[in-house]
């Protein structure tokens, strides 16, 4: 997203940390992008109306410090309602990636401060087309943006880098998960399937959250290997057969569009997933990726996969798919979005803008 970071101030405000301090911030500015990242630092236990009180006022002496005057909200949390009310943007944006309300452990509030999202919100993003059909019957102005990828980062994984230290001494073939493990996986599917096969090796990257790590099956074959960076990601993806999906059907699976689907690609790699929605649309339906409920169902797709039975159009599939999709592409076409909503509001009155007509800074809550 290179011209957002290089027209705009953006000041992403991320959740709090809790120490045994008085309440204040840390801003740091990525030397890459440019983007001031700010974390609030609140008191151990602080929390509910405390915390908000706090957080309010941190915010808005950000905004004071920073000369921020004219700028857009980009809201990724509904809870983030609770302490922004001071804020007066031009643009109000609603970036919905998931239905946070169905994840484990999500606050009772959070469905009433999506309300308020709601009514305060200029335009509406969505991380897939599930999750539109889902929000558009709450707001008049949504739009599907499906997970995108950094094609060339991924692409990296076919160069054949040289094979992380935690890696390297793992047996092949390697079948390789990337991204969160909670209560989105399904952990039975993956008892059963290492079970079936001793043989093949299952990478796990990521951190454990929300559920026990002691539920998680333990195996010879099986690999948890953690939180990993996002740069180190090509280099163990060079390792792997096959990308896994192994996405639980359930109320937080409902409307994921998951990034790492076209991120396996882009490294080269076959996909088999669940029957998750928003991969078989596209990606099944066009041979992209190979789609198995059950352990029977994922064996075999992965036996074809190494026996080298697939479709010979499949690179050539995958290529002119991905050529269509870059992050880049999906910016331009919210910053038209955004665009609109601000000649719009032009339109009907004054309004306090930059002279190019651009809104000259972004706060971005995360």
């Amino acid at each position: 997203m290179s011209r957002f970071a290089r027209n705009r101030r953006v000041f992403f405000f991320e959740e709090a940390v809790f120490e045994r301090a008085e309440p204040h911030v840390r801003q740091e500015t990525c030397q890459k992008t440019g983007v001031h990242v700010i974390t609030p630092v609140l008191p151990e236990g602080a929390k509910g109306p405390e915390a908000n009180a706090a957080l309010r006022q941190l915010l808005n002496q950000v905004v004071a410090q920073n000369n921020i005057s004219r700028y857009l909200t980009w809201y990724y949390t509904p809870m983030a309602m609770e302490f922004t009310g001071a804020l007066d943007p031009s643009v109000v944006v609603y970036d919905c990636m998931d239905e946070l309300s169905a994840f484990a452990g999500a606050p009772r509030s959070m469905l009433i401060n999506e309300e308020a999202l709601f009514r305060t919100a200029d335009l509406v993003f969505t991380g897939g087309a599930s999750l539109y059909e889902s929000k558009r019957k709450q707001h008049g102005n949504v739009h599907a943006f499906p997970s995108s990828v950094e094609k060339e980062h991924f692409a990296n994984a076919r160069t054949g880098l040289a094979e992380p230290a935690d890696q390297e001494s793992i047996a092949k073939p390697r079948i390789g998960y990337a991204g969160v493990v909670d209560e989105r996986m399904d952990i039975d599917l993956v008892r059963e399937v290492a079970a079936a096969r001793p043989n093949w090796q299952f990478v796990f990257l990521g951190p454990v959250v929300k559920i026990n790590p002691d539920s998680l099956p333990q195996a010879p074959n099986i690999h948890w290997l953690g939180m990993k960076s996002y740069s180190d990601l090509p280099a163990y993806f060079s390792g792997w057969d096959i990308g896994f999906l192994p996405f639980a059907r359930n109320e937080a699976t409902r409307f994921i569009s998951p990034t790492k689907t076209p991120e396996y690609l882009s490294a080269g790699l076959h996909v088999i997933s669940t029957p998750i929605r928003d991969v078989v649309t596209p990606y099944g339906q066009l041979g992209l990726v190979s789609i198995a409920e059950t352990a029977d169902e994922f064996i075999a797709a992965a036996e074809k996969i190494f026996e080298g039975a697939v479709d010979p159009s499949w690179e050539s599939k995958v290529k002119d798919f991905l050529d269509r999709m870059s992050w880049d592409r999906t910016w331009r076409a919210m910053d038209q979005l955004i665009e609109d909503v601000l000649s719009s509001k032009t339109s009907e009155g004054p309004q306090q803008r930059s002279s190019s007509g651009r809104v000259t800074e972004i706060l971005r809550r995360g």
